[in-house]
């Protein structure tokens, strides 16, 4: 306990799955926990759950609200000492069946979102400071019906690296977690219609411990990443993933 004492932590997209739980863990270590969500009603009931959070709604693709929320951090809080780049689209489809809006919503969510609040919170990132992007497991493999989101996670894992070597100097470290088939309630939004079953068995069975991974254990790692016992870890990547990407 206490981990995460007298620091100050954004997550986004923590209203439910790993976020969710990252910010029950983050309170539980003694940190000030801001989440976002797009829905306000989740807002309400995660704060219902979780008791003394902050909470603001922001859509993760939208850039001026990205812009919005750091202005809205800002306001209250004295600095940010963890943020944990948390929200995503997890849409899978098959190449064919891809059109550009729904293209374009995903890589905004997982990639464009994330970049320009990383730029907008940068005045406020404490010296030292942890930044955490959430990449994925299907960055490493050739998963049918992967290909833009794994094209997203493989991208916001360059930038983890890129930016360490443009922040380092300002104390500020940038790493990846890396989910791998985690039972969440984004795991059934994956797809559409009678595949979606298909594709879920198709996960699973890539798994070589036999079984999907827990929102807590994810969240876990997350702890580690945020605290001071990884400042040795800047522009790497924890993969928990039940085995799938190195076995």
């Amino acid at each position: 306990m206490g981990r995460l004492q007298g620091k100050y932590a954004l997550i986004t997209g923590g209203t439910s799955g790993i976020g969710f739980e990252t910010a029950r863990q983050f309170l539980a270590e003694g940190a000030t926990v801001t989440i976002t969500g797009r829905s306000e009603s989740g807002l309400l009931a995660a704060k219902e759950q979780l008791g003394n959070v902050h909470i603001i709604r922001s859509d993760a693709g939208d850039i001026d609200q990205q812009r919005d929320l750091a202005e809205q951090i800002a306001q209250w809080c004295p600095r940010l000492d963890v943020l944990y780049v948390n929200a995503g689209d997890v849409t899978h489809h098959p190449l064919q069946e891809w059109d550009e809006s729904s293209y374009d919503r995903l890589m905004n969510t997982n990639l464009k979102g994330p970049f320009f609040l990383i730029q907008a919170l940068l005045p406020l990132l404490a010296n030292p400071s942890s930044i955490i992007v959430c990449g994925s497991v299907s960055a490493h493999i050739g998963l049918p019906q992967s290909n833009a989101y794994a094209a997203s996670k493989a991208a916001i894992l360059s930038l983890a690296r890129t930016l360490s070597g443009e922040l380092h100097s300002r104390g500020v470290r940038v790493n990846g977690l890396s989910p791998g088939p985690t039972e969440t309630p984004a795991l059934g939004k994956l797809g559409n219609g009678a595949s979606e079953e298909a594709l879920r068995e198709e996960i699973r069975a890539l798994v070589p411990i036999g079984r999907l991974g827990t929102a807590l254990e994810l969240a876990k790692a997350a702890v580690f990443l945020a605290s001071d016992e990884s400042a040795f870890m800047v522009g790497s990547e924890l993969l928990i993933d039940g085995g799938v990407g190195n076995l």
